[in-house]
């Protein structure tokens, strides 16, 4: 029988997407695991593999199709001794947009004050004696969160697949762990979400609309991206209890010592400079050393409990088309100025053309957002849940400064630390700015 190829879930809180770009043609022979396709979600590009072997018999949603709901048909794929008449029988509804789709996607309950960080799903898993384990993605991506064995898994979707109802079933039941289950009493009770609050009343579009006269502007439609920034900072601000703190910080020490290190970085093959250290690097380092010196502002609000993270994972804001992303450095404590460098280089030219994989811009304890670059002075930025903080960083410039009685010129930023006040608070949060400060102020701190 013709297995239907549809619109995947490529993460928990996808509802649809846009097919970028067929990687196969109508005839071609495909085997289970290869890249049939490209999917566009709100945040990045991915590639679609296959899950099944067979030859491409028809594509039914064209390269380039935007708002593909989750679960729609995109293709249907003929076995092995079936020819184009079986196709007949198979379903060829075209795709609706996620606006009008039923709700036939498979969700993953996940809780709102919780970063959702997607597990890959891997390839096809066999069983203990090789045979293959027929199962979706996303069962797959369940199974591997919950560590269950799909062997033990009965497959209840078409031709016997393991579709998320059974992974749900084997969950319930228990029966399928991959490892040995935890004595009774050691079971967490299962997280509930808690209810969505109403969200407030807001003008209408034509409300809105009928304020301005009509000619006098051009309507651009919302990009998925812009959808998610304009949704989570609004989250962030109707949640998060903001306070800010500001301090000025001297930058000469460090200008010294980039232009010290840079001039003597080595070279590679080519002659080039293996690293070219930017104000930025140095930042992010200080940033995660702060948090180490300061751990109880290293921390993330849940209802509860607090979350408090034994490494800085440091979020960097970097401006896209329509958006932004914020790549995490990982432990960034324990990494090199230079590879701080050489890894921000490699993400944020990946973020502006869509490639960042989903575990490179979630989770992250703190972020840091810089506007100096453009003469910008100071300001206040919002925090990014589920970080405890955020700073914003303004533009270096020369300013008179007071040292013992006298007045000289010094180079000196502004910089604004936004908290979450139920994890930080002021006094905590005026020693983190403090030992941020101390760090950036005496650089060679950072390399010892």
């Amino acid at each position: 029988m013709p297995v239907t190829i549809t619109m995947p879930a490529l993460s928990p809180t996808m509802e649809s997407g846009n097919l970028a770009k067929w990687l196969v043609k109508e005839g071609d022979e495909v085997s289970a695991g290869d890249v049939i396709a490209e999917i566009e979600t709100d945040k990045a590009t991915m590639e679609v593999e296959a899950v099944d072997e067979g030859v491409v018999g028809k594509i039914l949603v064209d390269e380039g199709t935007t708002d593909v709901a989750v679960n729609a048909p995109i293709a249907i794929l003929l076995e092995e001794g079936e020819d184009a008449s079986a196709m007949d029988a198979a379903p060829a509804a075209a795709p609706t947009p996620a606006s009008d789709a039923a709700p036939a996607k498979e969700e993953v309950p996940a809780l709102a004050t919780a970063p959702v960080i997607e597990a890959s799903a891997g390839p096809a898993p066999t069983s203990a004696h090789g045979e293959r384990i027929f199962s979706s993605p996303l069962a797959r991506r369940l199974a591997k969160i919950n560590d269950l064995d799909l062997s033990k898994v009965s497959g209840t979707g078409p031709r016997g697949r393991i579709v998320k109802r059974d992974i749900d079933a084997a969950l319930a039941a228990g029966t399928a762990s991959a490892s040995a289950p935890a004595p009774a009493a050691e079971v967490a009770p299962a997280a509930v979400p808690a209810p969505a609050k109403a969200a407030p009343t807001a003008p209408s579009d034509d409300a809105i609309k009928a304020l301005y006269e009509e000619g006098t502007y051009e309507e651009v439609a919302h990009s998925g991206m812009r959808k998610v920034v304009a949704s989570r900072l609004t989250e962030a601000k109707q949640t998060v209890p903001h306070f800010y703190l500001e301090m000025d910080v001297e930058l000469d020490a460090l200008l010294a010592l980039r232009k010290q290190i840079n001039g003597e970085a080595p070279s590679d093959a080519d002659g080039k400079p293996m690293f070219k250290l930017s104000v930025n690097d140095f930042i992010i380092k200080g940033m995660a050393m702060a948090l180490q010196k300061v751990p109880m502002a290293n921390a993330t609000w849940t209802e509860g409990s607090r979350l408090l993270h034994k490494h800085s994972d440091v979020g960097v804001a970097v401006a896209v088309e329509d958006g932004l992303f914020t790549p995490v450095v990982r432990k960034a404590e324990q990494k090199a100025l230079s590879a701080i460098s050489n890894e921000m280089k490699d993400m944020a030219a990946r973020a502006r053309n869509k490639k960042l994989l989903p575990e490179e811009y979630q989770g992250g304890t703190t972020a840091v957002s810089n506007l100096g670059m453009f003469g910008v002075k100071s300001f206040s930025a919002v925090i990014n849940p589920p970080h405890g903080t955020i700073i914003a960083v303004g533009a270096g410039e020369q300013r008179p400064v007071i040292k013992d009685g006298e007045v000289t010129v010094a180079n000196v930023m502004s910089v604004t630390l936004s908290c979450d006040h139920r994890v930080v608070d002021g006094a905590l949060g005026a020693q983190l700015l403090a030992a941020f400060k101390a760090y950036i102020e005496k650089p060679m701190s950072m390399l010892v």
